[in-house]
C-alpha cells in the first residue's frame, strides 16, 4: 500500500498507509482525530519500485532551493569538504615570490 501525505488544520502534516482505492478520501488526523485533506502535490510512496527508481523520483521532487546536504563530516576527501590544494607558489625569506611550474620568462609583481 502506498503513503500519503495528509495536512491536518490544526496539528499540521502527516503520513498515512491507504489503499491506492481510497487516494481521494480525507483521513482522520492521528493526533486530534479531525479530518483532514490529502495533499494533492505529492507523489506516494511505494514500496513495490526499486530503490534506485524511488531515489530518482524524490530527486526531482526536492525543491531547487533545496541545498544538498552531505552527511560526511567537515574534512570529508570523498565531499571536497576541507581539502584543499597545497599552493605551488614559494614565498621567499626577503618576501619576494616566486613560481616554479609557471612559464620561467614571466616576472612576477
Amino acid at each position: 500500500m502506498p503513503v500519503y501525505e495528509y495536512n491536518c488544520a490544526d496539528c499540521g502534516v502527516f503520513e498515512e498507509m491507504m489503499p491506492m482505492s481510497r487516494f481521494a478520501d480525507p483521513c482522520d488526523c492521528p493526533a486530534c482525530g479531525i479530518s483532514a485533506p490529502r495533499i494533492l502535490l505529492t507523489v506516494p510512496r511505494l514500496a513495490a519500485i526499486s530503490s534506485t527508481a524511488r531515489h530518482a523520483h524524490e530527486t526531482n521532487e526536492r525543491a531547487a532551493d533545496s541545498p544538498k546536504r552531505s552527511n560526511h563530516g567537515p574534512n570529508c576527501g570523498c565531499c571536497g569538504g576541507g581539502s584543499k590544494k597545497p599552493s605551488k607558489t614559494l614565498h621567499h625569506p626577503n618576501g619576494s615570490k616566486s613560481f616554479p611550474t609557471k612559464r620561467p620568462w614571466m616576472i612576477s609583481h
